[in-house]
This record gives C-alpha cells, structure tokens and sequence, in this order.
C-alpha cells in the first residue's frame, strides 16, 4: 500500500473535521484529493488502514453526508466507495452510518439517464466500483431491502439503449449480485414489470436489461417465476400482484429469452384453452400464437396436448376465439411451412372457410392468402381452389375481402411465372374465372360490369407484367372457360365497346359542331352522356360529370381522349393516359371520373399487342401451344367479336395462318367474318380459299365462310355473289355435298336476295323434289347415335332451313317470293312429320321433322309472324305435348332461349303452360320454371316502359296478354271435355295449363315482390276474360269452349287472388286479335257452369298439382313504393292490339267509335276512370289482315282472311304497333287496310291502294322525324327522313345521335313517327294504353305488293 497516499488521505480527513463550517471551495478541492489518493490504493483490510482512513471516514458522516450541494455529494460518493473498495470486504462505516451513505450512492445512480453531463463518467465510475467491490450485498446484511427495491427501480428508470456496453454490464453485475445472495418476490416483480414495458427507448432499454437479468439468474428466479405464473393460470383471482394482469405476456417474455425456466408452466397453459371465461382462451390463444413465432423453440413438437388442444379453438364456440386462431395459424405455418403441424393447421384453417360467422370466413381468407403468397410453390391446390369459393360468398363483405386478398394472390401469381420461379397452373387461374363469375351478382354494385371492366384492366395483372406475360394467361384462362365465363366477359367487353363507340360519337359532334349551344344539340348531348353513364357504376353521378366535362374549354382533354379512343398499342395506350392523368392533376375536381372515363376508352384489357402474340403462338406449332390452341382462336374470337379494329397490322399473319390450318378451323372464318370490314385484306387473294370452304367445308365452316365474304365484298363486285351462288346450285344439282351447299345457299340468301332469287328457279324446285318429295327408302340411311334421326331426315331438315333463312335476310332487303308454298309445307310437317305428302318415314325422323317445323315457325316468327295462321300456331304450340320426350325438350328449351332474347313474339310462352301438364318430371319443373321466368322478365319490361315514359306501354306487353291466346288454344284442343260433361277431375286436368299461367301471372315472388304489379294482373286479366265471353270464336262460331274457359280462368282468379284489385282503375276496352275473336252477335254473358262447379274443379287442380305457393307480397323496390295505379293504368281504355276497332255496346251489338271531344279525349290528358259495369266488359277485336291475301300467305287462308277483313269492318281506327313486343313500332305494310279519320259516325274503309297511291304516301314522310329500327346493328335511331327512292324504296334518313346518312327500305323495317312535343308534353298527352296489332302478325309483311305507310291517332293524314 502507498504509505504516502494514505497518510495524504488521513490529513485530509483531519483538515475537514478541524473546520466547523468549511465553504464549499474548500470541501471540493479536499475530496478531490482524497479522491485521487485513494484511487492509488489498493485493497487493504487492515487495522492501520482503517486508522489511517478514520478522519476521513468521521468528517464524511459527521457532516458530508448531509451536504445539499450536487459536486460535494457526488465527490462524497467517490470517495465513499473508494473506500469501500480499499476496506473490502470490510465495511469502512459502522453499521448505523451505512444506510446514509448507501442512500447517497444511489442518489448519484439517479442521474445516470444524463449521458450529456460532464459528471456522467464520474457517475458512471461509481457503477463500475459499486460492482467490482459488491458493496451493495451490505444492504442485505443491514437490513435494508427497501434501498436494494429502490436500486432497482434506479437502474431500470435510468438504463438508455444509447449507454455503453460497460455501464450496463456493471448495472447487471450490481443486480445478479444481489440476486444471487437474496431473490425475493419484490424484486422479482420490479424486473418483471420493466420485462413487459415496450415502446420508447428507455422502456426498450429497461425491457432488455430485464431479459439480460433474467438470463443471468435463472436459477435463482426460476422457483418465483413459476409459483407466481402457476398461480396466475390456474388461479388468478388468488394473485395480488398488479403483474397478473400481464402474465401471458410474460410467459412469452421469458420463453423467449430464459425458456428452461417455463417447462413447468407451459404445459398448464392448457387448462386455459379449455376454461369458460372467453377472454382467458383468447389471450391464451394469442400467447401461444406468439409462441409459434419463435422458430429454435419447437413449441409444438415439445408440447403435443397443448398444440392438440390449440387447433380444436379453431371450432370454439366464441367467434373472437375462432379469428385469434386463424391469426395464429399464419405464424404457426410460416415458422415451419414444411412440418406436420404445419399441415394440421391448413386442414383447420380449411374448415374455417366454411364457417357459419361471415367475420371468420373473412379471416380465414386472409389468412389463407397470406399463407398462398408467402410458399406459393408448396401451398394445397386444394386450399386455393376453397379460399376462391369464398367469391361466391352469401355475405357481401367476404365476397370484397376475398376479391381484394385473391387478386393479391394473383398477381403475385404472375409475378412468379414471369420470373420462372413456377409454372402456369390452372389452381391459380382458376382465381380470374371466379372474379368473373362476380358480374352475375346482383346484390353488390361493386361487382356489377361496370366495375368488374376496372378490376380486369387494372387489378387483375401486375402493372408492369409485359402484354406476352398477359396473354399467356388469358390464353390458358380461356383453356377453362365455361359458357358462363365467356358471357361475364362478354358483357364487360360489350360495355366497354358501346362506350367507345357513344364516346367517339360525342367526340366528332362536339368537333363539328363547336360553339354550337342550341337546344337542340344540348338534347343530343343529354342522349349521348345517358348511353355513356350507364357503362359507370353510379349513372346519374358519371351522367353529371359528362356534362361538367363537356363544359371545359381546354380542347386538350377531348383531343387526348380522342387519342386514347384510336391508341391500339397496349404500351402506348397505357401511357397517353398517363399523360392525360398528369395534364389533369389529382387536384382536379373530376379526376376520379376522368381517371374511371381514361380506363374505359383505353385499350388496357385488350390490346392489338395482345392479338399478334397469339397469332404468333397459334403459328409457332410448338407442343405446349398446340395443346392450347383451340384456347388461343377462342380468345382471339372473343377480342375480334368487340374490337376486330384490333386485328389491324396482323393481316397477313392471320391470312397465312387461316389458309395453312390443317383442318379448317371454323372459329378463325369466324374471325374473318366479324373483322373483315375493319381490316385491309383483299378478297381477292382470300376468296378461292373461302370459295372452298362453302363448297367442300361443313356446314358450321360454311355458313362463316359466306360472312366472311359478304364482309370483305365491295359494293361494286356483287357479282362474286352471283359467281359463287351459281357454282353452288351446281353441286347442289349435282348432289355434291348437299349439307354444305344447303348451308352456304341458305346464308348467302340472307346477305344477297337478288342473287338468290337470280337462281331461284333452280334451287327450290330441287329442294322440293329432290329432297322434300323423296322417301327415306330412296337413301342409305344412318342414324345418329345421340338424335335418332337418319341422313336423309338431317337433309330434309338441312333443306328446310336454307329456305327459312331465304325469308329471314339480314338487311332490310325486298323480297319478291311468295312464302305460301312454305307454310304449307311447315303445316304438312308439323302435322304429319313428313316434307310431303305419300313420303313415309320412321317415328325418330317424323319427331325430328316436327321439331324442325316447329323451330323455323318461331324463326320466322320474328318478322313473319303476320302471316302465321291461327292452324300453324296451334300446331306450333302443340311442340309442347309431343309424343316424343325429347322433342319436347328441345322445343321448350328453344321458345325460352328466343323468348329471353324477346326474340319472338310473347304468345309462343303458351308452350310452356302446356307442357307444365308433363308426364315427365323434370320437363314438367324446366316449364314451370320457365313460366316463371318469363312472367318476371315481361312483367318487369312492360313496368319499365310505363314507368319511363320514353315510350307508351303497351298491355300486350304484360305477360296476362298470352292467356288469350292459350285460352284459343285449349278451346280447340281435341281433349276438351264433353260440353254436358260435370267430371270436375277431367276439367282440373284440362285447365291445368291456364291455371298454372295464371298462378304464375297472380304470384308475388314473379312481381319481384310489388303488390301493385300483382294488383295490375289480376285486372288485366278479368278484364281478359269478361272481354272473352262478350266474343266468338273465328274458326268455329258454334264451339262456345272459350266462354267455359274463360268462367273457369276468372274464378281462378278471383279465388287465387287475396290482394284486391288495384284500386278503381279497370280497362274501358280491351282489344282482343280478330284472327281469333269476333264480336259476339248473341252476347253470350251466362256462365256456362254454376259456381260451385268451377270451385269443386279449382279446389281439385289445387289439391293434385303442387304449385309454388303465392306469398303475400312485399313492396317493391323504391320506384315502386312511390308510384300510384294513376301511374300503371294512365286512362281510360286499354286497348290491347288494333288495326280495326269493334266496340260492343251493353247489349253485344256493334257500335261504331265515335271520336271524342276535345275535352273527353283521351289523347288530351289522362283521367281516371271508376270502375263500372260496363267498362271493363267493353270489348273490340283488331286485324292487321289484307283486302287480298297478301303475296307471302297460302291460298288455304283466304277465304278465312276475307272473312275476317268482313267481320270487323264496321268500326276502323289505325293504332299502329307491333304484337307480342315490347316496343311500340310502326311498320309499312302491303297492301295494308287504310283508313281516314272522319266525322261520320263510322269509318270508311278504303280499297286496295295503287303502286301511285302507295308512292304518294311514301314521300308524304319527307321531313318527318321518325325512330327506326337499323338493319345494321339492330338498333333503335331517331332521325329525319331527307327523301325517298321509288326505284328501290328506300327512304334517306340522317341520324340524329351522329348525322351519319342511312339509306333504309321501311317497308322492311319496323319504325314509327315521332312527335315534335317534348317528352314531358308527351307524357301529358299520352293516350291511355297504346294499341298493338295483332300479336299473331310479323314486323315485316310481303313486299310483293306496295307499301303503305299507318298512322297513329297522333299521325296527320298523308294522303
């Protein structure tokens, strides 16, 4: 030891207790010195040590200690554990003084957090003696367990992550130190309660000197920790501690650091997992989804009971508890995505799909994609293929969740197979197909078409995978598309197609008519931004923001849009709109709509890029292509069908593609026929191979190939047409594939009437008798596996459809033949099943023959339906109870097709009611079905019309109109029961059919749900069948069948019905079709049955048949809530079709209509009617027949026809529109009756019209406006006639939506006038109910003789 410093530090111990009040200048620079000195010694417990230090000592706690002032103190402090250091293991202080001095030890420890002090070394040097001489295990011997609990609670207070490594290892050594000589609960506490602090850096640094001493003193710790955490598990009430309120995270705490600690505690977790209290299982849940997080650790292997009783929370009966565990589930997989337990995971977490809380479902899906993502290579196809059903979803939130998390999934998805990482898997791809399947939601607006277009444009790929990568996908989609796929696509292309065009439309108007603010061009505008608005999820709001743009003045906007309308490059389209976006700014108060509008005119879902990759990949002939190439042509077709603009610049890789497959492939003729009028290739190069085609092709390769060319040909080389109708009838002459030929000559009739009517002469006389009028002995016959039907069947019918087509052209072409012939062959066929009289044939062609009739009559339908006899229709409808099951079938489902199209007239629905009878019970339950579907769909348009007032409704539109026509047809069914006959079981059978149409028509879930729209069919069809028993029947005036049934179908409903009628508004006039009906001379009134009869009768059917049952309706949607019967029935009469109006006055006799004053009009205003005996029983028939039989209509109708034109002449009005539709049309028709309004109580009916007269009246409609039906499209356009062509009959029309200029024979196209009143001055003038013609006519009459143009009442005379 250093004799000198130790002498040093005794004087300076003496000097400081010589002065009785030493100043502070004194003290510092004295134990300064004695600081110094005793830094220089070295550990010496020895008496003249202790005599040497004792002045020291005596001045330190007689005095020093006691110091206010922060130097003196924190010198005091040096000085003292100095000593301690020197004196070890001795204490320097008597045991009455050390608490003092230890309290002024850790008073400097306080100040530890203040690493920016100039004294913090000095502090810190404190530390480091403190723990070199373990000084601080004195408290424990002194008995002061409260400064040790206090120490503690300095050094966690004070620990900074920013502290050096040093510092913090002598605080750790200060604390084990005192662990390790005395552990108590207390203590523990402290280190537990700073174990759990987390967020700022001092609760971090505390946090992580808790672990280091916890890690450091497991052993002596581990018995508290244990009996503290066992008693929180199994019982935590019995805790005090604060701490017990954090135990779970504790457990994690420790585990993670000092895991040999919890061996005994682990496993008691498992009592938790099985207690009642939710909350307990929920946090016991989660701490051990923190377990799984920690991979060395294995918790699942080393604890099996506790894992077992893990995943049976994935069916706890709290929700809270079922999500907690799927949130686990993730950690737990991806700690070990490869382990066992990882597998019973994902097989919990697949049931958890379906579970029966949609919150759950969600999580699930979350989880599961997480899972997909993070080992997409390795995840179960089978999980993929669940979590995508959850698309499908009853709850609207889970299906967003789960489109929001599968198109994550997707695209990730690619992002792998374009970096090779794996391959194309239809698991994955599958995902696009079920986002598809979303467009038939209609519960969510999100999922509609609208926005389903944005999710496959900017959703469903990443944005920088490159259009080859696109396509390889879209491809391999298209591999497993089924029909529905290709319809939700379809619809989102159509959309997006009819936007471009409406926009590139407004686009030009607004070029060409710049500073052009007319009313006029505002209305035009107003029509354009609607058509658009429609393609946005909310169209008033889209319809809003149209003409906020079209008020911008800045013609950038409108050229860039322009440019992104003609941009066919995907690449170059994505960025014009990038610059368009950027030109607009996110700060631009229509940015969203612009940026929604920029998406919708882009070529961003498909693009010409897209179209040459797979012509490349249909070209390349490689293996893995060729097994997707139907895919490929597939999708090509799907892109051509809405965009074939985009097969431009691929021309001459597509020829050569078309001309070098090896077979044929029809679907790329197909392509050739949609795109050939938007793409430069000549037909001169392409037609030899199309020429073949038609000629050697089947008939699916044929009837494309005639497209094709008809799409291709110049108006100026029509002769090809000629060239290659004569090459056809030559192999049809000479029997050189027959099929084919019929095929191309059918389709070529359709595109060009002329040249099929140049050789006329040749084909139809070969088609009579050499395929018609010849027996099946006179072939080799086969038969067809599947249909039964021989080849010389299949030929007739082949033959029958050539000539159907050859009446039904594409265009409005004049057609000079006469379609009698035809029908008479279609009467013999659907009778007999034979082409012509003498020809037997076995039952399966005579079945297959009927259907074919059957179907060419609902073809025809569409633009002949005119000239249909009331024997044809009968016979048509009887289809329906065929003796063949499949005929059956196949006409059933054929008349629904074309009825959901409203193809066809609505009384071929009759069908269905006849089959609803069916011995066979799934034809009967497809009928019942359809019914079903028919009644809602009519209902729901024929609403729509009168509700909108864009145009007048029609009651014929309503689907009860069809009870008159099955009525007809039931009342000359051949089973209808003896007049004198009361077996009410043979009549419950009979009327079956009518009762079930009017079961459908009267039951609430067909209306969806409004009561006023059952409250309307109810009295329309009372006011049906009162209108019926005032009437005759046409064919057989002496049959009185209709007036039986027409009893029994009103008190059907009257029984049936339990809602009332709608209010007091009835039919004054109901027009009834004269083709079937005519006024009733005897005015049969009397029920033919008495009451009880007709119940006894319902009360059986009822009892028999099981019908869905009539629940008692909901109010309708809001439009319907709101709306009044003063809305639905809008005057006083209901006229249901006319051409010729017989009113039959109370006592049955006929009266002729008188017009009305101005102030009873009913074109004037709308008033309501009371009901009133008479009214609704006011009857009147209407005929749209011809003085002469008309060119078209067989001779075995004439004399009918004359009759017919006789019988309801005696009151005439011209309310012109078109049966069984639902647009109200007005049509040229030959030789049509005219009629001029005249002040004499009757009308004269004028004769037949001269070619002059006819002339006349066709140039009367220069400068009229009318709307009109476009042989181009199909489409409805209103526009003003400019002038008319005797020549060819054709009128010149300027559109109004786009001043294009369309030359259109009227006589073969439906159309009507239009009023110069503005719409709200229509819909104050509206009259009533607008008639229709009968629903047994065409849209289009023989054009063999002239044309005559109708009028309506709001017409002005054009002669």
């Amino acid at each position: 030891m250093d004799q000198s410093a130790l002498q040093l530090v005794s004087e300076i111990g003496t000097n400081l207790r010589r002065q009785a009040r030493p100043n502070k200048d004194f003290i510092v620079k004295s134990l300064r010195q004695a600081a110094s000195s005793l830094s220089q010694l070295e550990q010496a417990s020895s008496p003249e040590a202790l005599k040497k230090l004792k002045p020291l000592t005596e001045a330190i706690v007689h005095g020093l200690l006691q110091h206010r002032d922060k130097d003196v103190r924190l010198l005091v402090a040096i000085c003292v554990t100095e000593m301690f250091r020197v004196m070890a293991p001795e204490p320097p202080f008597v045991d009455k003084y050390l608490r003092d001095v230890f309290k002024l030890i850790l008073s400097t420890f306080t100040e530890l957090a203040d690493t920016a002090s100039p004294l913090f070394s000095r502090r810190a040097k404190i530390v480091e003696t403190v723990a070199r001489c373990k000084c601080c295990v004195i408290m424990l011997d002194i008995d002061c367990s409260d400064l040790v609990l206090e120490m503690f609670n300095i050094f966690f207070s004070v620990a900074r992550v920013h502290h050096q490594q040093t510092l913090i290892n002598d605080v750790l050594s200060v604390m084990v130190h005192i662990l390790n000589e005395e552990a108590s609960q207390p203590l523990l506490d402290v280190v537990l309660q700073n174990l759990v602090k987390e967020g700022r850096d001092a609760d971090s640094a505390s946090s992580q000197l808790a672990v280091s001493v916890i890690q450091t003193c497991a052993d002596k710790l581990e018995s508290f920790v244990c009996g503290f955490l066992t008693s929180c598990i199994l019982d935590r009430d019995a805790v005090g501690s604060e701490l017990k309120e954090f135990y779970h995270e504790i457990i994690f705490k420790i585990f993670k650091c000092a895991p040999q600690m919890l061996l005994a505690v682990i496993p008691n977790l498992t009592q938790e997992l099985l207690t009642d209290q939710v909350d307990v299982r929920l946090k016991a849940v989660n701490l051990i989804g923190k377990l799984f997080t920690l991979p060395d650790h294995h918790i699942a292997q080393r604890y099996q009971d506790l894992f077992i009783e893990f995943l049976k929370r994935f069916s706890d009966k709290s929700v809270e508890v079922r999500v907690s565990a799927l949130q686990c589930a993730k950690v737990c997989y991806m700690t070990n995505p490869s382990g066992v337990e990882s597998q019973e995971v994902l097989s919990s977490l697949e049931g958890r799909l379906l579970d029966f809380d949609d919150r759950v479902r969600t999580q699930a899906v979350i989880v599961a994609c997480d899972l997909a993502m993070y080992n997409m290579r390795c995840f179960p196809p089978k999980l993929i293929s669940q979590t995508t059903e959850r698309l499908r979803d009853k709850k609207i939130p889970v299906r967003k969740k789960a489109l929001q998390k599968m198109m994550e999934v997707y695209r990730d998805y690619c992002n792998k197979c374009s970096e090779g990482y794996m391959t194309i898997s239809d698991h994955f791809e599958q995902i696009p197909c079920k986002v598809l399947m979303l467009c038939f939601d209609k519960d969510c607006m999100e999922f509609r078409s609208q926005n389903m277009e944005l999710v496959l444009a900017e959703d469903l790929f990443p944005a920088v995978l490159s259009v080859e990568e696109r396509t390889r996908h879209w491809i391999h989609l298209f591999s497993l598309f089924t029909p529905l796929h290709i319809k939700a696509l379809n619809s989102i292309l159509s959309q997006k197609q009819r936007l471009q065009s409406e926009m590139r439309t407004y686009l030009a108007i607004r070029k060409k008519e710049k500073g052009n603010n007319s009313e006029e061009m505002q209305k035009r505008y107003k029509v354009s931004f609607s058509k658009m608005a429609v393609s946005f999820a909310d169209p008033s709001k889209a319809e809003e923001c149209f003409h906020k743009l079209n008020q911008m003045k800045d013609n950038n906007i409108f050229n860039s849009l322009a440019l992104l309308l003609d941009e066919l490059q995907f690449t170059d389209a994505r960025t014009s709109r990038d610059t368009f976006l950027n030109m607009i700014g996110e700060k631009h108060q229509n940015f969203e709509f612009l940026r929604t509008l920029s998406s919708k005119c882009s070529y961003n879902i498909f693009s010409s890029e897209h179209v040459r990759c797979i012509l490349y990949d249909v070209s390349s002939k490689s293996p893995v292509n060729k097994h997707l190439e139907a895919a490929s042509i597939r999708l090509l077709l799907a892109i051509t069908s809405f965009f074939p603009v985009l097969l431009r610049g691929s021309e001459s890789q597509f020829r050569m593609l078309l001309e070098e497959s090896d077979p044929i492939n029809e679907k790329l003729i197909e392509v050739l026929a949609k795109a050939g009028t938007h793409i430069s290739v000549k037909l001169s190069e392409i037609y030899p191979f199309l020429k073949r085609v038609c000629l050697e092709g089947n008939r699916v390769q044929s009837k494309y190939a005639v497209s094709a060319v008809a799409a291709l040909v110049d108006t100026s080389k029509q002769f090809i047409f000629s060239s290659l109708c004569k090459e056809l009838v030559d192999s049809l002459v000479g029997g050189q594939n027959i099929p084919t030929v019929l095929q191309s000559l059918g389709c070529l009739a359709q595109y060009s009437v002329s040249t099929f009517e140049s050789q006329d002469g040749e084909i139809t006389p070969c088609i009579y008798q050499k395929i018609f009028q010849v027996g099946s002995s006179d072939f080799v016959d086969s038969f067809n596996d599947v249909s039964g039907c021989s080849d010389s069947c299949k030929l007739k019918i082949y033959g029958l459809k050539a000539l159907v087509k050859s009446f039904l052209p594409h265009r409005g072409t004049q057609i000079k033949r006469q379609i009698n012939v035809l029908w008479d062959i279609l009467s013999t066929m659907l009778q007999k099943g034979e082409t012509a009289e003498g020809i037997t044939s076995c039952e399966n062609d005579k079945a297959c023959i009927r259907l074919a009739a059957a179907k060419s009559v609902l073809r025809l339908s569409r633009r002949w339906d005119f000239h249909i006899s009331p024997e044809i229709f009968h016979f048509t409808i009887s289809m329906a109870k065929d003796d063949s099951p499949l005929v059956r079938r196949l006409f059933l489902d054929k008349a629904h097709k074309l009825l959901k199209e409203h193809a066809i007239p609505s009384r071929y629905a009759c069908a269905f009611a006849m089959a609803t009878s069916d011995c066979l019970k799934d034809l009967q339950d497809d009928s019942l079905k359809y019914m079903a579907e028919f009644v809602k769909d009519y209902s729901r348009e024929a609403q729509l019309h009168q509700i909108s007032g864009v145009q007048e409704g029609l009651i014929t539109d309503f689907p009860a109109y069809i009870v008159v026509f099955l009525i007809h047809l039931l009342a000359h069914d051949t089973s209808f029961p003896p007049m004198d006959s009361l077996d009410e079981e043979t009549y419950a059978r009979f009327c079956s059919p009518l009762f079930v149409l009017l079961q459908a028509l009267i039951n609430a879930s067909n209306a969806d749900g409004a009561l006023d729209n059952v409250k309307d069919s109810v009295l329309y069809l009372i006011c049906i069948f009162r209108a019926i028993k005032r009437s005759e029947d046409v064919i057989d005036v002496e049959r009185t069948p209709l007036h039986v049934l027409a009893d029994i179908g009103h008190s059907f409903v009257t029984l049936t019905n339990h809602n009332g009628l709608s209010a007091s508004h009835a039919p004054g006039q109901i027009l009834l079709p004269s083709s079937l009906y005519k006024s009733n001379s005897r005015c049969l009134t009397q029920s033919c049955f008495d009451e009880h009869f007709v119940k006894r009768v319902i009360q059986i059917f009822k009892s028999n048949i099981s019908l869905p049952a009539s629940t008692l309706p909901k109010r309708g949607r809001k439009c319907q809530e709101d709306r009044t019967q003063a809305d639905v029935v809008k005057d006083n009469k209901l006229i249901l079709a006319s051409c010729k109006i017989v009113n039959l006055s109370k006592d049955g006799r006929a009266e002729a209509q008188k017009p009305e004053k101005e102030g009873n009009s009913t074109g004037g205003r709308r008033r309501k009617r009371a009901l009133s005996p008479s009214a609704p029983g006011s009857v009147a028939f209407h005929d749209c027949s011809n003085n002469d039989y008309p060119s078209g209509v067989s001779k075995k109708s004439e004399t009918s026809l004359e009759k017919e034109i006789l019988s309801s002449c005696d009151s005439v009005a011209t309310i012109s529109s078109l049966g069984g539709s639902n647009v109200s049309i007005q049509n040229f028709k030959s030789n049509t009756i005219d009629v001029e309004h005249s002040n004499h109580p009757r009308a004269k009916l004028k004769g037949p019209c001269s070619l002059k007269e006819i002339s006349k009246k066709a140039e009367a409609l220069v400068g009229q406006r009318i709307k009109f039906l476009s042989p181009v499209d199909k489409c409805f356009y209103s526009g003003t006639v400019d002038g008319y062509n005797s020549q060819n009959n054709t009128h010149k029309i300027t559109c109004d939506s786009s001043g294009d200029v369309q030359l259109v024979c009227l006589a073969s196209e439906s159309w009507e006038t239009i009023s110069d009143d503005s719409l709200e001055e229509k819909q104050k003038q509206k009259v009533g109910r607008k008639a229709s013609v009968d629903t047994s006519a065409s849209e289009i009459t023989d054009m063999n003789e002239a044309a005559v143009p109708r009028r309506t009442r709001r017409q002005k005379k054009l002669n």
